[in-house]
């Protein structure tokens, strides 16, 4: 137990880093700390008087204290040690999100004479978050004809870390017909279920593989889901959309209505096997879906929803095609839209104002 509380205070020694850039012509001075979330109640971020160059008497008789732009507390400032402490629990995730930077912005006053100085605190990602995928099973419907080298998405799995503690790899399970490809883009890695020997449904009609969703942190963390395979027959041509990835450039004004892009897909079959119907996939976000619609029949792709570039600049869409066979049969591509920034937002000036008392 020692031992281990030990490794625990050295290990937060090493992760807190203090910069300090100090404007001293004009009294005013940027405090810098680093540390990791989750600390302790009471655990040191730094020392506040020994950084500044002031007195432990300086900071009681000059009536140091701190303030906050948002009002919320997650620091307090001990003016007879001058160590700078943790008074609230402090969770990245709950902060900041899933942003790759987080800090807390907060405000050293001293009086007699009055200055003031500025401070942040970077709030560095633990790995404290487990990898969960939305639904505790997936379910699949394959035919039989179906040819090998066909990808089926598969959900991703959630994690509210950052950086190399979130999702980085999936596994599954060892079997003979089934495999993965993994794509990693940007902040994002995915899979792909892909079918890598025939199936033969007189010899086995269903499948239950375990996927497993693994975070970079280290000790690394994980999640599961089942994927539950079911094999059909009929319907031997699934359809094919004409690119594997589309791309739109679209600007962050443009209008309701406006045409982002027109996915088409071909279906060798005929017939009532060959009539087909696009859509969005369920792992697509529901804020992606009120910003951009999806003609089922015509496959156009339009804006009804209020875009802006400082929320998203960038769009993944995965979309799908399904035949009208008796069982359907499925094919897949994405859209990538780039948002373009107009410039819509005025500068903003921020005022602190501090009053004191001037003798006559």
């Amino acid at each position: 137990m020692a031992n281990s509380q030990s490794s625990n205070a050295l290990m937060r020694l090493m992760l807190i880093f203090i910069f300090i850039v100090c404007l001293s012509n004009q009294g005013l001075g940027l405090i810098r700390y680093s540390v990791p979330e989750e600390l302790d109640y009471g655990s040191s971020v730094g020392n506040i008087a020994e950084n500044l160059g002031l007195s432990v008497e300086e900071l009681s008789a000059r009536k140091c204290h701190l303030a906050s732009a948002d009002g919320r507390r997650y620091l307090e400032i001990n003016i007879q040690t001058g160590v700078l402490f943790v008074r609230d629990r402090i969770d990245r995730e709950e902060l900041c999100e899933q942003s790759p930077s987080c800090t807390l912005a907060f405000q050293l006053i001293l009086e007699n004479p009055l200055e003031m100085y500025r401070g942040e605190v970077e709030i560095v990602d633990i790995n404290d978050n487990s990898p969960s995928f939305p639904d505790n099973a997936i379910l699949l419907q394959m035919a039989e004809s179906i040819a090998p080298g066909s990808r089926f998405p598969l959900e991703s799995a959630l994690d509210p870390d950052v950086g190399t503690n979130t999702v980085n790899e999936y596994i599954i399970s060892p079997n003979e017909h089934f495999g993965l490809k993994v794509h990693a883009r940007k902040d994002t890695v995915t899979a792909e279920l892909l079918l890598e020997k025939s199936l033969d449904r007189e010899h086995q009609a269903s499948f239950q593989l375990l996927l497993t969703a693994v975070d970079g942190g280290k000790p690394p963390r994980s999640g599961t889901t089942q994927i539950n395979i079911s094999v059909l027959d009929n319907n031997d041509n699934a359809p094919v959309f004409e690119k594997e990835i589309y791309t739109a450039r679209l600007e962050e004004n443009a209008p309701l209505g406006t045409l982002v892009s027109k996915i088409k897909a071909v279906d060798l079959d005929q017939g009532t096997n060959a009539e087909l119907k696009y859509s969005f996939l369920n792992i697509v976000p529901r804020r992606v879906r009120e910003l951009f619609s999806l003609g089922p029949e015509t496959g156009k792709i339009k804006v009804q929803g209020q875009l802006d570039f400082e929320e998203t600049n960038s769009y993944e869409i995965d979309v799908q095609v399904v035949d009208n066979g008796s069982p359907a049969i499925t094919g897949h591509s994405k859209l990538l839209i780039e948002l373009i920034d107009v410039n819509d937002n005025a500068p903003e000036i921020k005022v602190t104002s501090l009053s004191g008392q001037v003798s006559e």
